[in-house]
């Protein structure tokens, strides 16, 4: 293997302590995934309108800094903070307006001051602004109560928010509305970005139905590429449907080679569970370097993991479950982290919320466990949640009811009422 040779599932296996395909716990696997998934390393320029969402390929260093000048916070007058009284009232003689967009020009003696309005650049020799709410007008006068101000109050300093040379926004950072407003702040009309990764996915069975296929016995829709094709376009992937295949080996052979040959990233659901159809695992194998865990979890057990080649390219497999529930919990868990690290996101984790339990939940030991909750605020302003009912791995209704996922750590057990647990939030991801 050459030196810059991706390494393989044994070298990544040997790496990790503790590994053991048969009995993964959670961290175990996000840890080998971190290892297997590298980013992507073509970048492009895109227009700043295009922007949203996209991964920022390189640190941005501000050309300008923002504001350029000082400037007033809001209407009002400005004035040297010197020229206030401390036990009286103050009266200041106003000498003119200043406008935003252009420099006032005039002198401010002591005992003078200027009206201004928001944004507009302090006068020479000004230091602190008084809303026009707090003063009294007298003719050509103002007259501002004691104890209102202390200097610099109202006004915006020369590069409070960045100042020219120094770093915005960091390569791998996800561009955010905030984000776009802040490099357009700059002048900026484009950025550089890592290219979006493209992402195929197919679901596996004999019973599976495509939409608008007549039903039969037996047989169900396929749910699941709906849900993957929502949660890859929630992350800003570029997805690739190849609908349903069958249990038949030339057909998935054709699909993992058209799959690998197209995209960066394969995801199947079904055929990896004991006892299925021996099809899909086989020619994964045959295609790839694939190892086949069970995770110590619920739901999601079985999953798949590897690379598929075809050619020089390879593209990274997660094989997920078949259970509409199991799908999306595996790819909450270890998918979405994985697809971040791809797209060169430097993604913080989902962060968990602390929330009581309204009810009592049974939990083994030994196993993580993610269920389905609704989050809410007691009488006492505390964060409680509640399960969704029948936490079934086939039952999709209640991840549509949920808001987020109580997550039951590995060495957790049985929860009672009121006890606090973790919960991750859909926020949007699910």
């Amino acid at each position: 293997m050459s030196q810059n040779s991706p390494l393989t599932l044994h070298d990544i296996a040997e790496r990790l302590q503790g590994y053991d395909p048969q009995a993964l716990s959670a961290q175990h696997v996000n840890d080998f995934l971190a290892q297997l998934v590298q980013p992507v390393s073509q970048s492009e320029t895109v227009p700043l309108m295009q922007a949203h969402g996209r991964i920022l390929a390189q640190d941005i260093v501000s050309p300008i800094s923002v504001p350029p000048h000082d400037n007033s916070a809001m209407d009002g007058y400005a004035l040297r903070g010197a020229d206030l009284s401390a036990d009286a009232a103050t009266t200041l003689r106003v000498v003119g307006t200043a406008f935003a967009g252009k420099a006032w020009q005039g002198e401010v003696a002591t005992d003078e001051c200027v009206r201004i309005m928001t944004g507009a650049i302090m006068p020479t020799g000004l230091d602190t602004v008084a809303p026009q709410e707090l003063v009294k007008a007298e003719g050509d006068s103002v007259r501002i109560p004691a104890g209102l101000l202390q200097t610099g109050d109202n006004r915006r300093l020369l590069g409070e928010d960045l100042m020219a040379g120094q770093p915005a926004l960091f390569a791998g950072a996800r561009l955010s509305p905030a984000a776009c407003g802040l490099l357009a702040s700059l002048g900026l009309p484009s950025v550089p970005v890592w290219r979006r990764p493209k992402v195929a996915y197919f679901s596996t069975g004999d019973e599976i139905l495509s939409l608008g296929e007549s039903p039969r016995e037996g047989a169900v829709y396929d749910s699941n590429r709906y849900s993957v094709a929502g949660l890859l376009q929630s992350l800003g992937c570029e997805c690739i449907d190849m609908g349903v295949v069958r249990d038949e080996p030339a057909a998935l052979q054709q699909a993992f080679l058209s799959a690998a040959e197209k995209a960066d990233a394969i995801i199947t659901s079904g055929g990896v569970s004991v006892g299925e159809a021996d099809h899909t695992k086989a020619m994964m194998k045959l295609l790839g370097d694939v190892a086949f865990w069970r995770i110590a979890m619920r739901p999601g057990r079985p999953m798949a993991v590897g690379r598929i080649s075809q050619g020089p390219r390879q593209a990274v497999l997660f094989g997920l479950p078949g259970n509409p529930v199991a799908v999306m919990v595996t790819f909450a868990a270890f998918v979405r982290p994985a697809l971040q690290r791809l797209m060169g996101w430097n993604a913080p984790a989902l962060p968990l919320l602390k929330a009581k339990s309204t009810e009592a939940l049974r939990k083994k030991p030994g196993r993580t466990e993610y269920q389905r909750g609704i989050v809410s605020t007691n009488a006492a302003g505390e964060l409680q949640v509640s399960i969704t009912g029948n936490q079934g791995s086939g039952v999709l209704n209640s991840m549509v009811q949920a808001n987020g996922l109580i997550v039951l750590k590995h060495a957790q057990g049985d929860v009672a009422i009121g006890d606090t647990v973790d919960v991750m939030m859909f926020d949007g991801h699910l």
